[in-house]
This record gives structure tokens, C-alpha cells and sequence, in this order.
């Protein structure tokens, strides 16, 4: 790893900083950014989330995809992982932390509201962030497409039953769109551009070109727009992260030890299935990260912006990259 990688935990930790403070101070001046949105996806964070993933999606060789069913081990493990254990730990220990280990310093209404944007939270694997936790592990950049493939479809049928089931409420209307334009801006279009690319700089550069000099220089572009979307989403709501700094750090230690529970189940389920390091990096790194784009703009559609609900799904923004990086460290550590 070069310095820059070394060193990216800290450099997360400034663009934090930095964003909340840009969003105190300079909130109005910037305010014309956060309405910059279509189906309550904004289109700045888009394009950064886009620039994300592309460098994944341009290594992809879309000529062995077919074989991927040799993983099927990996897949069964990332479905059983994310929709028959996750949203259940996540409501579980929501539910004792909110409405029973804090019951002395947050009301009961508020401790509703946490919950429900943990378990949306939590019913939402993640689809966009996944392909960078799974180029910083190395991991198998065909297996990573697939199992976000399988994931989307079966959050397409199954996050509103979930959703319904774990906060018992049965007038959920999810917001179709945002999740349909969020699979094609996050998925559907760099997956695109990535093989056009492909094919073109094979085409034209030649393999040795395209690994040696264009992977290379494409390789900061991923980072630097990951700390640029920190920026910008702490400076979107870097008021309420100011105003609630006590219900914050409650907020963050349930997810946190939720992220590490589910890592830990996810990477001894694939040790024990014998799963090489690139198969069982992704599969366990899916389980831990979240859809927080979809969990932000559920809870706002259900609960308002101001709510509780909201706070707790921007709190998930907030450790997700620190705690998702140490499982990056970890990962990498454990490489067998």
C-alpha cells in the first residue's frame, strides 16, 4: 500500500471535520447542492459514488462472469448473511440499546424512532460502497458484480416485507423510485462505461498498457471521490451532527458492534466453507456495509427529515467508512 492508502483512516477523519464544519458555517452557500436531487438521489453524491466504483467495474472481465456459478457457496452465504440475519441482529440490538440500556437518557418516542432508522439500516445491504471494500481486499471483481446483482433483486421483493415485519407498521410506502434510479446510477451505468472502457484500451492500448499505466493512474480516483462524498454529506447535515453530538455516540455504538457482528459471522461462515480470501472478503464485506443511501431516503420519506429515524441513518454514513476501513485492515491481515 502506498501512503496515501496507509494513511486513508486519517484522511477520513479530516473530510469528516472538514464537512461539518463547511456545513456549519457555509450551509446556506452550499444549500443549492443538497436540492440537487432526483427521486431524493442527489446528483452530486451520484457522480462521486459513480467515480467510486468505475475503477472496479473497468477490471471486470465480463468474459468469466459465466463461470461465477463455481462460487455458489459465496452467494448462498451473502443472501443467508444479509436477509435471514442482518435485519434481525440490526432490530435486536437496536432494541436493547434504545429502549433498554439508554432508557435513562433518551425518551421513549425518540428510542422509536432510532430503532426504526437502524432496522431500515439494516434491511438495506449495501450496493454501491461494496465495490470499494472489495478493491481495497483484492477480492474477485466478477463474484463482487453477481452478488450485488442477486442482492438488488431480492431487496427489490423483500425490504418492504422486512421493513413492515420489524417495525410493525403496514402503511410502508417505499419510494420505488429512488431505489430503481439508485441500481442504475450506482450500478447499471458504471457498469456500463466500465465495459466499453474495457473492451476499447484492451482493444486499442493492449493488456500490458491498460494494468501498467491507465490502472495505475486511475487507482486515486476511487479515494479521492470517497473523501470528497464524506465532505459533502457531513456538510449536508453537519447541523444536526453539531446539535446532537451526546445522541450521536449512543447512535454510533449499536451499528458499530452490529458492522462487527456480521463481519465476523459472514468471514468464519466462509473459512468454514473453505472459500478463497477473494470470494469470502466481498461476501463478508456486503453483510457489514450498508445501502445508506436508501436507508437516508426511506427514513426521510416515512419519518421527515428531522426525525429521529433520519438522524440514525446519517449516523450509519458516519461509521461506516471508518468502521468498514478497519474490516478492510482486518481483512487484508487475516489473507489467506
Amino acid at each position: 500500500m502506498g501512503n496515501f492508502e496507509r494513511y486513508l483512516t486519517l484522511w477520513v477523519g479530516i473530510c469528516i471535520v472538514v464537512g461539518i464544519v463547511v456545513g456549519s458555517f457555509f450551509g446556506d452557500s452550499i444549500a443549492f447542492l443538497s436540492r440537487m436531487e432526483v427521486a431524493k438521489v442527489n446528483i452530486p453524491v451520484a457522480i462521486l459514488v459513480w467515480l467510486m466504483i468505475y475503477p472496479m467495474m473497468v477490471q471486470i472481465d465480463f468474459s468469466s462472469i459465466k463461470d461465477v456459478s463455481k462460487n455458489w457457496k459465496g452467494l448462498s452465504l451473502t443472501v443467508v448473511i444479509n436477509w435471514l440475519i442482518k435485519p434481525f441482529t440490526m432490530a435486536f440490538f437496536a432494541w436493547i440499546f434504545f429502549d433498554k440500556i439508554y432508557a435513562a437518557w433518551i425518551a421513549p418516542d425518540l428510542a422509536q424512532e432510532y430503532i426504526a432508522g437502524a432496522i431500515l439500516l439494516g434491511a438495506a445491504p449495501c450496493t454501491a460502497m461494496v465495490f470499494v471494500w472489495s478493491y481495497l481486499t483484492k477480492g474477485d471483481a466478477n463474484f463482487t458484480l453477481v452478488q450485488v446483482s442477486v442482492n438488488d433483486l431480492i431487496l427489490l421483493v423483500a425490504f418492504i416485507p422486512i421493513v413492515r415485519l420489524l417495525l410493525g407498521i403496514t402503511n410502508i410506502e417505499i419510494p420505488y423510485d429512488t431505489l430503481i434510479l439508485s441500481v442504475v446510477v450506482f450500478i447499471v451505468v458504471p457498469l456500463l462505461a466500465g465495459y466499453i472502457s474495457n473492451r476499447i484500451l484492451l482493444r486499442q492500448k493492449g493488456e500490458k498498457w491498460f494494468k501498467e499505466v491507465f490502472l495505475h493512474r486511475l487507482k486515486p480516483v476511487s479515494m479521492i471521490a470517497l473523501l470528497t462524498t464524506l465532505i459533502l454529506l457531513f456538510a449536508f447535515q453537519g447541523d444536526k451532527i453539531v446539535d446532537n453530538p451526546l445522541h450521536i455516540l449512543l447512535i454510533a455504538v449499536p451499528l458499530t458492534i452490529q458492522t462487527y457482528f456480521i463481519f465476523f459471522i459472514a468471514w468464519f461462515a466462509g473459512r468454514y466453507l473453505k472459500l478463497s480470501h477473494q470470494i469470502c472478503a466481498p461476501a463478508a464485506m456486503i453483510g457489514a456495509s450498508n445501502f445508506f443511501e436508501l436507508a437516508v431516503a426511506v427514513a426521510i420519506a416515512l419519518f421527515g427529515l428531522n426525525s429521529g429515524a433520519s438522524l440514525a441513518t446519517v449516523v450509519g454514513v458516519l461509521i461506516e467508512v471508518p468502521v468498514m476501513l478497519s474490516l478492510v485492515a482486518l481483512a487484508n491481515k487475516w489473507k489467506y
